[in-house]
């Protein structure tokens, strides 16, 4: 998929990534204010989660229950400065949980990803709307 969208295609954007999703390890690329932690919110409510979804910025690691008590992890690794501090969250354990993980910056994490992972790239065009690509 490779398509320009806008705000108010989100809901339909976030249909279609699960959808066509390879596995449950959805990896975020996008400069800062791309719109990754939007998008994720928006595949926390098609996935059936109620609570306030934000970024995990600082704990680097949220959990969330869906309303049919599934597990969805979100991560944020933008602060994370050595992939040790990964591995001492436990990673592995979340990633192969069969929970949704929802995963930005995961290029600060690059040797520690799963294997089969979609990769979301998320650009600003110069109208504001978005372009995304999935791989």
């Amino acid at each position: 998929m490779n398509k320009n969208y806008s705000i108010s295609e989100l809901n339909a954007i976030a249909k279609e990534i699960l959808s066509t999703a390879k596995n449950n390890a959805l990896l975020f690329y996008g400069e800062m204010g791309a719109g990754k932690t939007t998008l994720i919110k928006e595949l926390c409510k098609e996935l059936g989660i109620d609570d306030v979804v934000s970024s995990p910025t600082f704990s680097l690691v949220n959990e969330y229950h869906t309303n049919k008590d599934e597990i969805v992890y979100h991560f944020d690794f933008y602060r994370i400065e050595d992939e040790n501090e990964a591995y001492d969250i436990g990673i592995e354990d979340y990633f192969y949980s069969n929970a949704w993980c929802l995963i930005e910056w995961p290029q600060n994490i690059e040797n520690l990803l799963p294997l089969e992972s979609t990769e979301i790239h998320i650009s600003v065009l110069e109208n504001g709307q978005r372009n995304i690509q999935l791989k």
